[in-house]
């Protein structure tokens, strides 16, 4: 046991070491007799879920607390955009020209980087998703500074190690989708969507769902690239139909470089929560 711990009584770590010492019998090595909280096959029954999800929930919550993560600027975007460097291996003719995207997505990470060591790496810290294309250039640009940023990976059938400029000691895995997403935005200062596929307009459309019915505080929220963004969703028609709000269309920005996103971030004065749906 450590000397400084406050409770008496004996230590998690000590028992579990304890336990793998133990004279071998039959008794013992019935998997009945593990200790549970040591217990992987226990751990990962099906009625043990909930117990799952409060886990993932606090572990990455502590961590990001021990390391004084205050606020965060999470950065969204496609897994299959090269950078441009290396546009002759896109899929698609269209992929290639989105590689543009990968120098915006990396030089606002360098911009929002300063910010963040401004705040001692504490605020302001670049977030993705961990992965390769948008997401590697958000965290590599935040080393290109310096800085540190976050990657918040989860466990693909066909993937993945996270991207070599997250920080180590801020590189994290998650088996539940949804508390991954928790995790991007409880600290979130501002959401910033580049071109991207099934993912990426997922974690748009719920982000934007959660401040349009009040469940989260408005933020800074900034789609990348007009043509794509306007191209792959009618936001104009969705609000004709009635089925979204006109004012909806106020809950995002579109730009195009990392300079007129950082402007509107700096510029932004703290708004309100929503109160009522509009045309609701």
């Amino acid at each position: 046991m450590t000397e400084d711990r406050r409770n008496p009584l004996r230590d998690a770590h000590l028992d579990r070491a304890t336990a793998k010492h133990i004279p071998d019998t039959p008794q013992s090595r019935s998997p009945s007799y593990r200790l549970a909280f040591a217990d992987e096959d226990f751990l990962c029954r099906d009625e043990l879920r909930p117990v799952r999800l409060q886990l993932e929930l606090l572990k990455y919550e502590m961590l990001m607390d021990e390391h004084g993560i205050e606020g965060t600027v999470v950065l969204f975007g496609g897994a299959r955009i090269p950078e441009p460097a290396k546009k002759d291996t896109a899929r698609t003719e269209t992929l290639a020209e989105l590689t543009r995207f990968y120098d915006e997505a990396r030089s606002f990470a360098r911009l929002i980087t300063r910010k963040s060591i401004a705040a001692e790496n504490r605020d302001w810290v670049i977030v993705t998703g961990g992965g390769p294309g948008v997401m590697e250039a958000g965290n590599r640009g935040a080393a290109d500074e310096g800085g540190v940023s976050i990657g918040l990976n989860i466990v693909l059938p066909h993937e993945q190690a996270p991207n070599p400029y997250v920080t180590p000691h801020l590189a994290f895995n998650f088996h539940y989708f949804a508390i991954r997403k928790m995790h991007f935005l409880m600290r979130a200062r501002a959401v910033c969507v580049f071109p991207g596929g099934f993912g990426t307009l997922d974690e748009l459309f719920e982000a934007l769902t959660l401040i349009q019915t009040d469940r989260m505080r408005p933020v800074p929220f900034l789609l990348f690239g007009r043509d794509f963004w306007e191209s792959i969703v009618n936001w104009q028609a969705l609000a004709e139909a009635g089925t979204i709000s006109q004012q909806d269309l106020g809950l995002f920005q579109l730009v195009e470089t990392a300079e007129e996103a950082l402007e509107i971030i700096e510029a932004w004065e703290p708004q309100p929560r929503r109160g009522d749906i509009p045309d609701r």
